[in-house]
This record gives C-alpha cells, sequence and structure tokens, in this order.
C-alpha cells in the first residue's frame, strides 16, 4: 500500500489522531513525550537519558520530567546502568507497547479513511 498525502490531507491525519488521543481515557502525551517514546521503541537500546536529550536536542532535566511523567503511566521505565552506575537506561515496558500498537492502528485507520 502506497499512501500519498497532499499538505492538508497530512495535516488533517495528525488532527485526527491527536484528537482522539486527546478524547481518549488513555495517555495525553505531549509532542516531547510521544518524540521520546517513538525514539525508544523504534531505534535499537540502549538509550539513556544523556542520549535521548542529544538525540532530540532538549537537556537533560527536560527529558528526566517527560519520562517521570512517563514513567508514572508505565509506558517506560528507568533503570540504573549496572555496568555504569553514573548512566540511567530507559527501557520500554508492555503498556507501552500496546499504546504504540494501538496509536498505530488508528493511525492506519485515518489514513484509509483520508484516500477514500
Amino acid at each position: 500500500m502506497t499512501l500519498e498525502l497532499k499538505p492538508l490531507q497530512a495535516l488533517k491525519l495528525w488532527h485526527d489522531v491527536t484528537a482522539d488521543l486527546v478524547r481518549e481515557d488513555g495517555p495525553d502525551l505531549s509532542a516531547r513525550q510521544v518524540a521520546i517514546l517513538l525514539t525508544v521503541y523504534m531505534e535499537p537500546p540502549p538509550h539513556t537519558v544523556r542520549g535521548l536529550a542529544a538525540k532530540l536536542n532538549v537537556s537533560k532535566p527536560a527529558i528526566t520530567r517527560a519520562l517521570d511523567t512517563m514513567g508514572r503511566m508505565d509506558l517506560l521505565r528507568r533503570k540504573r546502568d549496572d555496568e555504569d552506575k553514573r548512566n540511567v537506561l530507559v527501557q520500554r515496558t508492555v503498556k507501552g507497547s500496546v499504546f504504540l500498537t494501538e496509536l498505530a492502528d488508528a493511525i492506519i485507520a485515518k489514513a484509509k479513511a483520508i484516500q477514500q
């Protein structure tokens, strides 16, 4: 399946998926939190606070605040690196995997609706 969207269709897709996320009972994530979550789930580990900050070009405290929130939601977890105690590893969770699978399904459904 090849999906070709015009700019207005792409924005509608983003709008519709985001609006559904806000309306649902699930996590209401910021753009920064979504970027962190997708980075951790789509790029190979290990992921560290320092590495995520560098990758996304934001401060370590901003990453830490986002991880605090997502940790309370059980979307990600942090663990001290046993080999280098200075590093904090960011790890995936089952709940985070389920959330992203459902998000991907919602994106696909909205994209199909736009194509029709």
